[in-house]
């Protein structure tokens, strides 16, 4: 990383900006360019792994794509503040950002119903009880991290300083 100041290391500081985060953008191995989407988006951590959970409809290119490869990078980000310095005439932006890659699998029908109950609670912190008439009618796929890195510029505006 160019900007190592900025570089975050440990890996609960980076769940916890991923907590804050609404979307998560896929990208899959297409034919001549990268494939990239923008999902919602649920996450779990177990000994250390960090899964991704992920719905969508049951057929579409995307699990064409998974089909073929089932690699992935993911990234999401959040935080985002302009910051002008109209002195000098210069502009920043804040922000907190999470990339990685790992493997996707599609998840049995025993299990869709844990991932969408993890999916929901990131977006709604009380149990919701959604139609289980759109589950058969739902794909939910895991993706398993297997590397992730972290980068925040959170410059405080008023003091022209770095908070950490």
């Amino acid at each position: 990383m160019r900007r190592s100041d900025r570089e975050i290391t440990n890996q609960e500081e980076m769940i916890q900006i991923m907590e804050k985060c609404e979307v998560c953008r896929l990208a899959l191995h297409d034919d001549a360019y990268p494939y990239i989407l923008p999902l919602n988006f649920g996450m779990r951590t177990e000994g250390g792994t960090v899964s991704l959970y992920f719905h969508g409809a049951t057929e579409g290119k995307k699990y064409e794509l998974i089909k073929k490869d089932n690699r992935a990078s993911f990234e999401m980000d959040c935080s985002h503040q302009l910051i002008l310095d109209e002195e000098d005439g210069n502009c920043t932006m804040n922000y907190e950002s999470v990339i990685g890659y790992g493997r996707i699998r599609i998840l049995t029908e025993r299990e869709k119903q844990d991932a969408l109950s993890i999916l929901m609670k990131h977006y709604h912190s009380e149990d919701f009880s959604y139609n289980q008439a759109v589950v058969p009618q739902t794909m939910v796929f895991q993706l398993i991290v297997e590397h992730m890195s972290g980068k925040k510029r959170m410059k405080n505006r008023e003091a022209d300083t770095y908070e950490s």
